[in-house]
């Protein structure tokens, strides 16, 4: 009952995947974030030179030759010419040839998008890891606090012939063993510092932890970043289908030039212009062996990404209730961990006052107090472990 409820709350929260989008992304470091403009400025150029890829240039020729080949001397001629040949009709093929160039421009934005979405997650992954390791030592301490507290009592009754020693050897070896696992934390924040600093050029202890909310699926399958890119791509085959098909079709072209030469003297003739406009139109369709083979091959294609996309929606639904499942086992996680900081906070009350009575000591009511500090810590440190599975969603989505 308790997690079908927490479920359903889940599942309402909110459409905004986070409280502040912007901030998130202003963690990396400058050069981090101009290699994405960069790309993304690239991707923006490439498409448009691909769109117009269809417009052949103008030719511009200029020439000046000599002629030594006769006693009168030198014979200067020299030539300039203005020419195109132009492709006005492929039988679709340069509608379909500007549409791939748009599915392809999405397509690759969509790509860096993506790439600087998982970028910047890893860097707050990495924030929330340094956060989280340090709410660890916390707890580490007052866990060794609580082991040096035993292993003082179980001396006292082992000196008083009350305790074997084989249980104070196993509350020296805990001791050991709880320190050896600050130390290793202690390591591994060290490692965290120095990712973070690959990614970011801020300082980790003055940036403020984003707070994350959950989006409901309809809107994380609409934003989902890799979703987006496959049906783009998908899209794109389509249109180069038709490209392909189109390319083996008639073509229609038309063709001009415009003439201003130096005649040769020796063949001077009163009817011909040194300045004069040629111009006509071609029709063109190549016979080609491989014909069929590359037009199936851009059908395959084409397929092969429609199922790409269908593969996908699943994975994305998938992904989602995963991240829902360690959500809901996360809460009640957290709601244990509150119902035992309620229990400590009951014991540490008796506890304490048995200690004023003499009948406990001041050690017993310690070890309730730090019980119930690393059971405050617990719930924070499973709170961030919260906002790192609601990042696996952001790592995805489009703003």
């Amino acid at each position: 009952m308790k997690q079908s409820i927490m479920r359903t709350v889940l599942l309402a929260a909110g459409v905004s995947m986070l409280s502040y989008a912007d901030e998130l992304g202003e963690i990396l470091s400058t050069k981090k974030s101009m290699i994405f403009d960069y790309q993304m400025q690239t991707n923006e150029l490439e498409s448009d030179k691909l769109y117009k890829s269809w417009i052949n240039p103008v030719m511009l020729r200029y020439s000046k030759n000599f002629n030594e080949q006769f006693k009168s001397g030198t014979i200067i001629t020299e030539n300039f010419t203005v020419s195109i040949d132009q492709p006005i009709f492929r039988s679709g093929g340069i509608y379909y040839a500007m549409k791939y160039s748009e599915a392809l421009r999405e397509a690759n934005s969509a790509e860096i998008n993506l790439q600087r979405r998982m970028m910047i997650t890893d860097a707050v992954t990495t924030l929330f890891n340094i956060h989280k390791n340090r709410l660890q030592q916390k707890k580490m301490h007052y866990q060794i606090n609580n082991d040096k507290i035993d292993i003082r009592q179980k001396r006292d009754s082992y000196n008083a012939g009350l305790l074997d020693s084989s249980f104070l050897d196993q509350a020296m070896l805990k001791k050991s063993q709880d320190e050896t696992t600050l130390l290793e934390l202690e390591l591994g924040l060290r490692a965290y510092q120095q990712q973070f600093s690959l990614l970011s050029d801020k300082n980790p202890d003055t940036l403020k932890l984003p707070t994350l909310t959950l989006v409901n699926k309809q809107n994380y399958k609409e934003a989902n970043l890799e979703l987006q890119r496959d049906r783009q791509k998908a899209l794109e085959m389509s249109h180069n289908q038709k490209m392909t098909w189109a390319k083996y079709l008639p073509t229609v072209s038309v063709n001009g030039q415009y003439t201003d030469g130096d005649l040769n003297p020796l063949y001077a003739n009163p009817n011909l212009k040194e300045k004069y406009y040629s111009y006509g139109i071609s029709v063109s369709m190549p016979l080609d062996i491989n014909t069929f083979d590359d037009i199936e091959a851009s059908k395959v294609a084409k397929l092969q990404a429609e199922v790409q996309v269908l593969d996908r929606e699943e994975t994305v639904e998938q992904e989602y209730e995963w991240i829902i499942s360690n959500l809901d086992i996360l809460e009640r996680k957290i709601a244990l961990a509150r119902e035992d900081e309620k229990l400590y906070e009951s014991l540490y009350e008796v506890t304490s006052n048995l200690a004023k009575a003499g009948e406990k000591t001041s050690l017993d009511a310690e070890v309730m107090q730090n019980t119930l500090q690393i059971r405050k810590l617990d719930q924070k440190i499973y709170a961030i472990d919260k906002q790192i599975e609601l990042l696996k969603l952001y790592a995805r989505m489009a703003k």
